[in-house]
């Protein structure tokens, strides 16, 4: 599908309905601009990672506030941007945050039917293959693919496990999920 304005419109009015393939496609695309900006203003790109799904996962739950008048790019930056000071800020005086329950329950009603491209590779895989492939991930990533697809856990599973909101266990699968695709097809 060809990237421009009248797609990214489509894609953001399919995620305002609750479409997943519509909200990979917005990750996919504008992934890199987001981690960029952070990798800039952090100087790590764990840390830049970090905020980037905390920030795509704040957004996905807000999609619907977004207003069509702005560039989508910008909203993503500057949620981004608030991330990161707010977890700066919440360094500075230890404080840790959670995701409210009303918040959680949202997620709940969010299916994801159809298998994705990323998901067809990977089942196409032998095991042994896809374990040595695995590997090449960064731990976190790791974590949450055995956990998903090994362990069979449920999203609320996970998010207990690893003690993080089922948003940002969700963006993590999805970047996961993009990451060992693209290693797989390499090799």
């Amino acid at each position: 599908m060809e990237i421009n304005h009248d797609n990214i419109k489509v894609n953001i009015s399919k995620a305002k309905e609750g479409n997943q393939a519509a909200f990979r496609f917005l990750l996919n695309n504008f992934w890199n601009d987001v981690y960029l900006f952070l990798l800039k203003r952090t100087n790590s790109e764990n840390d830049a990672e970090d905020i980037a799904i905390q920030a795509f996962s704040k957004a996905f739950d807000k999609i619907e506030t977004y207003d069509d008048n702005f560039v989508f790019k910008t909203w993503l930056i500057t949620i981004a941007k608030n991330v990161h000071i707010d977890l700066k800020r919440k360094k500075d005086i230890s404080i840790t945050t959670d995701t409210s329950k009303e918040q959680e329950e949202k997620v709940y009603m969010v299916v994801d039917e159809n298998p994705t491209p990323e998901d067809e590779i990977i089942r196409e895989q032998n095991l042994a293959k896809l374990l040595r492939d695995l590997k090449q991930l960064k731990p976190k990533y790791q974590e949450v693919i055995q956990l998903r697809y090994f362990q069979e856990l449920s999203y609320k599973e996970i998010s207990n496990q690893i003690n993080e909101p089922i948003n940002n266990v969700k963006v993590k699968l999805l970047r996961s999920k993009k990451l060992l695709a693209e290693i797989i097809k390499k090799s």
